[in-house]
This record gives C-alpha cells, structure tokens and sequence, in this order.
C-alpha cells in the first residue's frame, strides 16, 4: 500500500493515509532512565532494531566516560546540555557532532552531558565492553 502511494503522483485519500503503518509515539519524559555499563551513564532507548540501529538519550554524570570504541558507520549526537568531549574536540550545549565509520575514541563528559545520538550500526567495544542492545 504504502509503496504504491509513492509511486502515484495523485495525492491519497485520507482512508490511504490512515492504511499506511503506523507512527509510534515515544513518551520520552515518562520512560526511566536505565543504568548503562558506563559507570555515571543512564540512557533512555528511543529506537532500536535488530539491524543495530539505535537512537538514544544518554545523560552523562560529570567525570563519566565511554570507553574506547570505534564507531562501525555513522554517529551523529546533538548535545543538549553540558559538553561531551574526546581527543578531537568537544561538542557543547546547542551544538551537533557526527563521526563516520572508523572514527575511534573515548567519549568524556567533564561536565556532565545530556546528548540524543543516532547510530546506523553497533560500536565496537574493547576490553569486551558491550553494546546499549545488551542492557
């Protein structure tokens, strides 16, 4: 159904419209923040699948880090409050950081941080530190 609405020039009725998948609506400000494996690291997890994309709210203790990870394809964070620094820069409140596959770093919230990154695959982790889908 949905395939076919593209490929029409005729705009839908609003019964097709009502056919197509649905939207999912995220109460974000209700959701508990869940404990990471970083230590000082809460997330709360917006989107994800199984092919390992994953969009999430991190909030970042002052002094908390993310370990050393390579980023496997893109990243790309909004900060939203503090700063989330590494050993290229630092990104802080207002501002938008992305990092493409191969970008390797350990990510510091000296701070704190409140940040909503979008990934298109997993991180890989050293030292066997796991992924946000092994919460």
């Amino acid at each position: 159904m949905a395939e076919a609405l593209v490929s029409q020039k005729r705009r839908p009725t609003h019964e097709e419209i009502i056919a197509t998948p649905r939207s999912t609506f995220v109460d974000v400000l209700n959701m508990p923040w869940k404990p990471s494996k970083f230590p000082g690291v809460q997330v709360k997890i917006l989107y994800q699948d199984e092919s390992g994309m994953l969009t999430v709210l991190s909030k970042m203790e002052p002094g908390s880090t993310i370990p050393l990870h390579t980023h496997t394809e893109i990243e790309q964070t909004y900060i939203l409050e503090g700063s989330l620094d590494d050993e290229q820069g630092s990104a802080t409140a207002g501002n938008f950081v992305w990092r493409p596959g191969g970008n390797t770093h350990i990510a510091h919230a000296p701070n704190g941080c409140l940040s909503i990154s979008f990934f298109t695959k997993p991180n890989k982790f050293f030292d066997e530190v796991v992924w946000f889908n092994e919460l």
